[in-house]
């Protein structure tokens, strides 16, 4: 099971509390994993990536064994430690601003 951590407002959007756990099909990588995301949340689909482009939102961070993987590519292989459940995969609602 893949362990994914959401920002607080993405957990209410999907009715969810604390990490939520997904059985995703090989082989792991950022596009596999946001597919069964919104696969299992459909409430979920456009806000994390572009429901046409698939590429993600401008102010969302993918962060996994202390490694920002926000700007590799969608079909990267995700760490070995996420694959085995022993990291999460988190999404970080980035801010900006001054």
């Amino acid at each position: 099971m893949i362990r994914v951590v959401l920002p607080a407002h993405l957990k209410k959007l999907a009715n969810v509390s604390g990490e939520v756990s997904l059985e995703v099909p090989s082989p792991l990588t950022q596009a596999s994993l946001l597919d069964a995301l919104e696969a299992r949340y459909p409430m979920l689909l456009g806000t994390i990536r572009d429901p046409t482009t698939r590429r993600r939102r401008a102010y969302v961070r993918f962060f996994a064994c202390e490694s920002d993987l926000s700007h590799d590519p969608p079909d990267t292989a995700l760490p070995r430690p996420v694959e085995l459940g022993l990291e999460p995969f988190v999404v970080v609602g980035a801010m900006a601003g001054g």
